[in-house]
């Protein structure tokens, strides 16, 4: 997962036999190393399919992907290995190195008091036997840390990491997200730290989640702490261009974030690679 990437979001969140072939030339067009395909319907997706075009071009990939409420982990174990084998499967057949995202939970899953005990245990059941199956297939699994309105159970780092060492596998790794970050780190720098032996994918991704470089993220002690400690996974780039209601509404997105394609793409990814040049990571 080393380089640079990009979010399909930016292109399309349908990852059907035509949004693969707009995204994947775009990516290619913009020279991205990687792209992160989001599955948000993973037993539609025609894996032969997009595992040509990604072959065709050279292109790597990522899936990732956020458990539908009949499979939250906390709550349904059981239904969540069941929902992560059939993407795991789908992840591994398009070629894919790794599976990563709110995979031990739902955007949007909130039970109005804090975690428990139990809704941890659930969790760590479900992607131990989760692990256990995507070590058979050659696929990495990431844990990402979301911020507080989004889900209750990993916001930071830490928590991340601790999931992850009570998982015990050594093929799950921590997801990290500029933009969770800015919400919940107490200093940027500080998640990065904290994480720094298990991080392996970044999402670079505006306080906003529009334009990188336009809002309030500290882009210099982000790529500076990634420095530090000798960062070599992924830097995926994540701006929320296309995102049906669904989507939208888990998020919190209420208004365009950016102009359009464009701006991202043309001030946004420059800015995020230069930085990324400065600091030694690409």
């Amino acid at each position: 997962m080393e380089g640079f990437g990009v979010h399909t979001s930016m292109w399309t969140m349908n990852w059907n036999r035509e949004g693969a072939e707009k995204a994947i030339a775009a990516a290619v067009k913009y020279k991205m190393d990687f792209i992160e395909i989001a599955l948000l319907n993973a037993p539609a997706v025609d894996a032969d399919h997009s595992r040509k075009l990604l072959e065709k071009h050279q292109l790597r990939s990522v899936c990732s992907l956020g458990l539908p409420e009949h499979a939250w982990a906390s709550v349904h174990p059981e239904k969540a290995v069941e929902h992560l084998t059939v993407a795991i499967d789908k992840t591994a057949d398009m070629g894919a190195e790794a599976l990563s995202g709110v995979i031990f939970g739902g955007i949007g899953e909130r039970t109005g008091v804090p975690p428990t005990e139990k809704e941890y245990d659930n969790i760590a059941r479900a992607l131990q036997a989760a692990a256990k199956h995507a070590k058979t297939r050659g696929i990495q699994l990431g844990v990402e840390a979301v911020n507080r309105y989004e889900n209750h159970l990993i916001n930071t780092a830490a928590q991340a990491v601790d999931m992850i060492e009570r998982v015990g596998a050594d093929n799950v790794f921590v997801h990290l997200d500029t933009y969770h970050m800015n919400i919940e780190e107490k200093g940027a720098a500080n998640g990065i730290l904290v994480a720094r032996d298990h991080l392996k994918y970044i999402h670079l991704s505006e306080s906003d989640r529009g334009t990188p470089g336009y809002g309030n993220v500290p882009w210099d002690e982000i790529y500076a702490a990634l420095a530090a400690i000798g960062f070599k996974g992924g830097l995926a780039m994540e701006s929320f261009i296309n995102m049906p209601p669904e989507v939208a509404y888990g998020l919190a997105v209420w208004r365009p974030v950016a102009k359009d394609e464009a701006e991202v793409m043309g001030n946004g990814l420059p800015f995020l690679r230069n930085k990324a040049a400065q600091y030694g990571l690409i």
